[in-house]
């Protein structure tokens, strides 16, 4: 079922989420279906459940193409139950970013550009990939969501914030 996205200013997506306590369920099924479709539905390249009212640490990312990204490399699915993330080395890069709990905006924000990230998939079995470029700023932002927050409040320089249509009008039609 596809989910109301709650946006900026929700008080809910500051919130830390609680960890699943049990894996394989229903429940959990029922909730990575709603955020499979919700994630379709908004052509995003990944969701996290506060971003559909669930304080749960569960995020899915993955992105083959992507009209809000067409310049990124592939992504593989995942679904990512309980993650951390473990920066590899302290280089960082500046990079756009999107979200579906900002629609409309992008902002460039500074994210470590090599991680290793460990988690559990639906069925409690364990995940554990390096990753780097667009696959590791996607990682980080969809886990930034399961500890309340949003890519502004990571953003160092303002002026880079903006409107999607005016920021790259070549882009128009883009709904983020």
């Amino acid at each position: 079922m596809i989910r109301d996205v709650l946006r900026m200013g929700d008080p809910r997506l500051l919130q830390p989420s609680e960890p699943v306590a049990r894996f394989g369920t229903r429940e959990l099924e029922t909730l990575l279906q709603d955020m499979r479709d919700t994630m379709a539905a908004h052509n995003g390249a990944g969701l996290a459940a506060p971003q559909i009212g669930v304080p749960l640490r569960v995020v899915i990312f993955g992105v083959e193409f992507n009209p809000r990204y067409p310049d990124a490399e592939p992504v593989p699915y995942t679904e990512l139950v309980n993650p951390m993330l473990t920066p590899v080395g302290d280089e960082q890069e500046d990079g756009w970013e999107g979200c579906l709990s900002v629609p409309g905006l992008r902002g460039v924000v500074p994210r470590h550009t090599r991680l290793r990230y460990v988690g559990f998939d639906p069925e409690g079995n364990r995940i554990e990939r390096d990753a780097n470029g667009f696959h590791a700023r996607v990682v980080q932002h969809e886990c930034d969501h399961l500890d309340g927050i949003l890519y502004p409040m990571r953003m160092t320089d303002m002026r880079r914030f903006g409107y999607t249509q005016v920021l790259f009008p070549d882009a128009a039609g883009e709904e983020d």
